[in-house]
């Protein structure tokens, strides 16, 4: 394939660990509650408890399974468990139930499992609906659930609405216990960097508990060598672009969800969809998640000539040697086969879609807007798309990515397209603009720059702590993406004589065919070459701070050791296949393996709807 690593990679630590842990604290808990009982479980812990307990381990414990609905279920059953996150909405319904029981004057048991772990604004719930009294409480501390060999997700997608747009700090705490497990099984980590203010409240976090702890790490041998924490905030950019390898355009156009995906009839050929893992196992897909688009049909179409050359040997065998290709090979190639007519066509659905779409035009406009040039063409294409009501999600997507590109909308520009979207799609979305500019996402000049140029005096008069202070305080208030700054001093837009080999690819940028370096894994990739951010502070100064560099003292760091060639990248706020795949680009041409922890798998779609108010 593409890549050739120009040294061994080192393989990832074993993270079946983490489930096997998860699995056994679930059961211990249930057993808390001896006998026949009902289990009540919240949707969106459906899919993660799926791939790490099947149903038949829950139910020698656990009579009859229930989804937490907004109606009360009927049930006969002298207890009930509760397993949810810790979620306001998800209290008034089980309030709801213990109170209909008590009016009716059924005596029952009610255990409620927090996963991950329990809010004090939940109890205050259940005080205040006058039930606290008759529920026991419990934690799950299920923070972290391997989708791959190389992915750990924390499964928690509302991370970004709350901490980025709400200014809710309570995941940090999920944040810093994840850290602290990961530590405690495959640290100590040696060195630890990062970027992003809730990236810096994490790992003061995490270091606070370690210090509580004295955890049991120290002279091990550690499996991971260095952690990098990330903002999502930090690079918008990314995130906001179409996605051009086969991982990321699956996930735009099918939604892979927890690790796997359901492929409908028509990309089964079938009249029933069927729901596929996608990871390392995949053999097909192993090799084909990392590519961009351009190169895997050629790639599917090699290897359905092979597998037939493999099906062809079988003619002139003797009835020894089929008896062999029969108990040994034929499973394999068949479930191979099966693999590799899904995923042709998941390819030729994705065609499909991406036609009826103009995709080319609005890849087109996108490169436009990254590079800065023709940025009122590509204005043009934004109003004809939001005229023709393509997407409400893609045109608020193109909407931010230019906003962001340009440090803001011109307020000609900025009214005359939000005057247009609300026409289009409905005049509910008023909110959801002022959801967008409030993150920075979306956002008019004038008033920013007249902020920044007040800051950039009060940094150049002031350099002790309270300049971070006012600092942060006019961030909050207009945060600035400075991006066309951070481009030409990172070189994020590859000069490329000629055309670029997006089959033999020299660098990151062909995660978005060659056009743009993601800005997130060129930070990586600068901060740890120079081992710390020396060198790097105008690159900080536009990035609003907050960065850290740290080297624990206690631990060895030993250049021989495999660990130090470990790397976990932390995104916080959500992370997106195309720079999964970029940095395990650079890890094979660095000769290094990176690891990627993240609060929940995030696209340009799913970071839209995060922040859309209106009600379908």
């Amino acid at each position: 394939m593409a890549f050739a690593g120009r040294r061994d990679v080192p393989e990832p630590p074993d993270f079946g660990i983490l489930k096997r842990l998860a699995r056994d604290q679930l059961i211990y808990l249930l057993e808390q509650l001896p006998g026949k009982k009902d289990l009540f479980i919240e949707a969106d812990l459906m899919s993660p408890l799926d791939r790490i307990a099947n149903v038949s381990i829950l139910k020698h414990e656990v009579d009859k399974l229930y989804k937490v609905e907004s109606r009360p279920a009927l049930s006969t059953s002298d207890q009930f468990c509760f397993l949810v996150r810790p979620r306001i909405k998800t209290m008034r319904y089980i309030a709801d139930i213990v109170n209909a029981d008590k009016m009716s004057g059924r005596s029952r048991k009610y255990k409620i499992i927090f996963s991950p772990q329990k809010f004090y604004a939940c109890e205050m719930v259940l005080e205040e609906e006058g039930v606290f009294g008759d529920v026991t409480c419990d934690e799950w501390s299920f923070y972290l659930l391997p989708l791959d060999e190389d992915i750990i997700s924390m499964e928690l997608p509302e991370f970004f609405r709350d901490y980025f747009l709400e200014g809710d700090h309570r995941w940090i705490n999920s944040v810093a216990r994840a850290l602290q497990l990961l530590n405690s099984l495959y640290g100590p980590f040696g060195k630890a960097y990062g970027i992003g203010r809730c990236a810096k409240m994490s790992y003061e976090l995490w270091r606070d508990l370690e210090e509580e702890s004295e955890g049991d790490s120290q002279g091990r041998k550690p499996e991971i060598g260095n952690v990098f924490l990330m903002d999502r905030d930090t690079d918008y950019v990314t995130a906001l672009c179409s996605q051009m390898v086969y991982e990321g355009l699956v996930d735009d156009t099918f939604r892979i969800k927890c690790g796997s995906v359901d492929f409908g009839p028509d990309v089964t050929s079938s009249d029933r969809s069927i729901k596929v893992l996608l990871n390392a196992e995949d053999k097909v897909f192993s090799q084909i998640r990392n590519e961009h688009f351009s190169s895997v049909f050629g790639f599917l179409s090699q290897k359905s000539r092979n597998l037939q050359a493999q099906y062809d040997r079988r003619r002139g065998m003797d009835i020894k040697q089929m008896k062999n290709f029969v108990s040994q090979e034929l499973k394999g190639l068949k479930q191979e086969h099966r693999l590799l007519s899904l995923h042709i066509g998941a390819c030729e659905s994705i065609m499909k879609k991406k036609t009826k779409q103009d995709f080319q035009e609005m890849i087109k406009a996108e490169h436009s807007l990254l590079e800065g040039f023709d940025i009122r063409e590509s204005t043009s294409f934004i109003e004809e798309h939001i005229d023709r009501q393509v997407s409400p999600i893609e045109s608020l997507r193109l909407m931010c990515l230019l906003s962001i590109t340009e440090n803001g909308l011109i307020p000609k520009d900025y009214r005359s397209l939000k005057t247009q979207y609300l026409q289009s799609y409905g005049p509910e979305h008023l909110l959801t603009f002022h959801n967008l500019k409030r993150i920075g996402l979306l956002t008019e000049q004038s008033a920013g720059e007249t902020l920044t140029a007040v800051e950039s005096k009060v940094s150049k008069l002031v350099t002790d702590r309270a300049a971070g202070k006012i600092t942060d305080a006019f961030n909050s208030l207009a945060r600035r993406s400075n991006f066309r700054a951070i481009s030409k001093k990172l070189g994020l837009i590859p000069r490329v004589d000629g055309e670029y080999d997006l089959k033999m690819p020299r660098d990151m940028a062909y995660v978005f065919s060659g056009a743009y370096i993601p800005l997130s894994c060129k930070i990586i990739e600068q901060v740890l070459e120079r081992r710390s951010w020396l060198g790097l502070e105008e690159i900080v100064r536009l990035l609003n701070g907050n960065e850290f560099s740290v080297s624990d003292t206690t631990v060895e760091d030993n250049p021989a050791w495999e660990s130090q060639r470990v790397i976990l990248a932390v995104f916080l706020g959500g992370c997106t296949f195309s720079e999964i795949a970029a940095l395990r680009f650079l890890g094979k041409e660095r000769g290094c393996k990176f690891i990627f922890l993240t609060t929940a798998i995030t696209n340009s779609a799913r970071m839209m709807e995060a922040m859309i108010e209106a009600k379908a």
